[in-house]
C-alpha cells in the first residue's frame, strides 16, 4: 500500500494522541509524520513509534509536502481546513465546520464509502453520536429503510475533552471533601448528576448537538425524509457514549431477522441477552472500535418499530478511528 506524507492538527488534544494510537494499532502507512498543534502547545515533544516529534505551530505555510493532514478538530479546522485543501492537501476533519457543506462528503465507512469518490481533497468526520447511531442503523436500514428516529443520548464527559475528564474527576474529590464546586466546563455540576444541555441552542429549542444527529444521518443516509428527533444529554461517565434509539422501518422486520442482521455485521458487537444481564456499557466498549447494540425489543404499539441500546467508544469509532477508516478507504480506492 502507498505511503504518505502525513500530518496530524491537534496532536496533543484527546483525539489527537488517539488518532495516534489508531495509526499504530493499524499500520496506517505512512512515510513522513508531522505533528502541528496550537502555538501555545508548539515545542512540546511526543514519543511516538520510538521516535521523537516535536510539536509545530500551525501556519498557513505547514502543509508544504503534506499528502494527508487528519485534523482533530478545534479552531484550527475552520483556520486551516481549507487552506490545506487548496495546497493540494487531503484533508479529513474532524470538527463541525464542513460537514453540512455540499462540497465535502460526510463519511462512516461501513454506511457510505461510495460518497468518496469525486471528493475534492476535504472530507468530513461526523459527530462522534451520529457515528454511533449510523453505524448501528445501517444493516437494518438496507434491509428495510429506515422512516424515523427517535434517539437519547447519554454523553461521556472525555466528548467535552481533556478538560471535561479533569472537571468531573475534580468535582467527584471536591464532593469527597466537601469543598464548594464551582463549574467550568459544563453549565453546572456533573459529578453525580446530568445535564441536557450540549452545545448551544438552536431552532425549537433543540441544541446544535441534537441537530448534528438529525442533519448529518440525514446527509450520510443520503435521506432528507428520514424522521429523526434527538435529545442528548452529558452524564458523569468518563468515556464511551451510550443511546437509546427508537426506530420505524418500512417494512415489519422480525426480531429474529434483525438480530442476525447485527451478527453479521463486523463493525458490531451483539449484546443481547437480558435474561443473564448481557447488555452493552460504557465500561464494555471503552478503548474498543465496535458498535456494541443490545435491549433488541420490538416496540409495544407498533409492529414496524424497535427499541436498541447502542453504546461505543467516542474518541474510537466515533472520532479518531473513523478517521484513519476514511484514510484507508481511500488508499484502497486509489483517491489518494
Amino acid at each position: 500500500m502507498k505511503k504518505l506524507n502525513v500530518a496530524i492538527v491537534g496532536a496533543t488534544g484527546a483525539v489527537g494522541q488517539q488518532l495516534l494510537q489508531g495509526i499504530e494499532e493499524r499500520n496506517f502507512p505512512y512515510k513522513t509524520l508531522t505533528m502541528m498543534a496550537s502555538k501555545r502547545s508548539a515545542g512540546k515533544v511526543i514519543s511516538f513509534q520510538g521516535q521523537d516529534y516535536v510539536v509545530q505551530e500551525t501556519t498557513e505555510n505547514s502543509f508544504d509536502g503534506i499528502d494527508l493532514a487528519f485534523f482533530a478538530g478545534g479552531p484550527a479546522s475552520r483556520a486551516f481546513g481549507r487552506i490545506a485543501q487548496k495546497k493540494g492537501v487531503v484533508v479529513i476533519d474532524n470538527s463541525s465546520t464542513f460537514r453540512l457543506d455540499d462540497d465535502v462528503p460526510l463519511i462512516v465507512p461501513e454506511v457510505n464509502a461510495h460518497a468518496l469518490e469525486g471528493h475534492q481533497g476535504l472530507i468530513a468526520n461526523p459527530n462522534c453520536s451520529t457515528i454511533i447511531m449510523a453505524v448501528a442503523l445501517n444493516p437494518i436500514y438496507k434491509y428495510s429503510k429506515v422512516k424515523r428516529v427517535i434517539v437519547s443520548t447519554y454523553q461521556a464527559v472525555s466528548g467535552a475533552g481533556k478538560e471535561g475528564i479533569d472537571e468531573l474527576e475534580l468535582q467527584i474529590k471536591q464532593l469527597a471533601n466537601k469543598e464548594e464546586i464551582e463549574p467550568n466546563v459544563f453549565q453546572y455540576q456533573i459529578a453525580y448528576n446530568l445535564i441536557p444541555h450540549i452545545d448551544v441552542w438552536m431552532e425549537e429549542n433543540y441544541t446544535k448537538e441534537e441537530m448534528k444527529m438529525v442533519y448529518e444521518t440525514q446527509k450520510i443516509f443520503g435521506d432528507k425524509d428520514m424522521k429523526i428527533t434527538a435529545t442528548t444529554v452529558r452524564v458523569p461517565v468518563f468515556r464511551s457514549h451510550s443511546e437509546s434509539i427508537y426506530l420505524e422501518t418500512e417494512d415489519s422486520v422480525p426480531l429474529d431477522v434483525v438480530k442476525d442482521l447485527f451478527q453479521q455485521d463486523p463493525s458490531i458487537k451483539l449484546l443481547d441477552d437480558p435474561t443473564n444481564n448481557i447488555y452493552p456499557m460504557p465500561l464494555t466498549a471503552t478503548d474498543t472500535d465496535e458498535v456494541y447494540v443490545g435491549r433488541i425489543r420490538k416496540d409495544l404499539y407498533n409492529n414496524k418499530a424497535l427499541n436498541l441500546w447502542v453504546v461505543s467508544d467516542q474518541i474510537r469509532k466515533g472520532a479518531a478511528t473513523n478517521t484513519i477508516q476514511i484514510g484507508e478507504e481511500l488508499l484502497k480506492r486509489n483517491l489518494i
